[in-house]
């Protein structure tokens, strides 16, 4: 597979972009947010890669980091989801944001990707909640901006008090997230959830 191509952007699509290295232009799919964060034509940029062969053609999607490269693997394993179903989501989501939906049970969150339905999102969660930790959500903030990795590392923080406390993950996940809003502080994450725990 490659990895990675590192070259010059030479044109931007709707959907792709094209990269030239070695005298060759390589056309790479490429979600709606990472096109609007891609430099000015002629700039050198490096893409992350993975190649999709089929019957009708081979084609190459691309990524803006590596953790976007990883969940768009894991998306893959997901029954039902190819290719361009993965790079929808991500072109809705972030990494995070899907790690926190699937860990949340988040079914709303995930159908906000372009085509996906109700079931195809409890699919994802069904399939990949063994495989994603909140570590792993931790480990995508700190490379987001300020802002989102206060918020986020408030909600992990959380989790990561309640599992101590004995409540296991996947439960402490789903009721964080249902109690968790912007601006709330840890402290006050962790009491909302303990409470509504209580009610349960």
């Amino acid at each position: 597979m490659i990895s990675y191509i590192k070259g010059t952007l030479a044109h931007r699509g709707e959907s792709y972009i094209i990269l030239e290295t070695g005298g060759i232009g390589y056309q790479i799919f490429v979600s709606t947010g990472m096109l609007s964060r891609m430099p000015e034509l002629g700039k050198e940029t490096k893409v992350f890669t993975y190649m999709s062969v089929k019957e009708d053609g081979i084609s190459l999607f691309g990524f803006s980091s590596k953790e976007e490269q990883e969940m768009f693997l894991k998306l893959l394993t997901v029954g039902g989801v190819g290719p361009k179903g993965a790079l929808g989501f991500l072109s809705q989501l972030t990494p995070q944001e899907i790690i926190m939906a699937i860990l949340c049970g988040d079914v709303k969150t995930l159908s906000k990707a372009p085509g996906v339905g109700t079931k195809t999102a409890q699919r994802v969660i069904l399939e990949l909640k063994d495989k994603c930790s909140t570590e792993d959500a931790v480990t995508i903030s700190a490379q987001l901006d300020d802002e989102v990795g206060v918020v986020g590392g408030a909600k992990f923080e959380a989790i990561d008090a309640m599992t101590a406390l004995g409540y296991s993950r996947s439960e402490a996940a789903k009721v964080v997230g249902q109690v968790a809003a912007e601006g709330m502080t840890t402290e006050e994450i962790l009491k909302a959830a303990l409470k509504k725990m209580i009610t349960f």
